[in-house]
């Protein structure tokens, strides 16, 4: 704003003492005093919309670069999606009796022996829950659930 020494103020002072004269200076002083404060709540106002608008409008760039991130995305998980079907729909299109592909080796890797398949685990006995009532080493004592041996 506008830079007002001491010295430059008592000028102005001294100034409109002599035009305004002794009765008419207070009023002077309070008219010339609301406005500059009409003036600068003006400039604050204009000053905090201007703010305010390019506030706005850094948050609708942000908003529309997310939405195109956001419809980047969507373009690739629907690709995505469509290459998933198409590769479903090849396997389940193909014939079942189909040989399946052994498992590609590197170079010079060792052949690996496939391990003789283990014995499936023990099926749980359905009327009472065991779960080793086939395995007689790991079997609990049954009891005769009255008591009576």
């Amino acid at each position: 704003m506008i830079e007002i020494s001491f010295g430059k103020l008592l000028l102005l002072a001294l100034i409109a003492l002599l035009v305004l004269g002794p009765e008419k200076l207070p009023g002077a002083a309070r008219t010339a005093g609301a406005l500059v404060r009409r003036v600068r709540n003006s400039w604050e106002s204009v000053r905090a919309e201007v703010t305010r608008e390019l506030e706005i409008e850094e948050i609708k760039r942000a908003a529309r670069e997310a939405a195109t991130r956001a419809e980047a995305a969507q373009e690739q998980m629907n690709a995505t999606a469509r290459e998933v079907r198409e590769a479903v729909s090849a396997v389940t299109a193909a014939p079942a009796s189909a040989p399946v592909a052994e498992p590609m080796r590197l170079a010079g890797e060792p052949e690996i022996e496939s391990a003789p398949l283990e014995e499936p685990p023990p099926e749980r006995d359905t009327l009472t829950g065991d779960l080793f009532a086939d395995d007689p080493q790991h079997a609990p004592v049954k009891e005769h659930p009255h008591g009576l041996a």
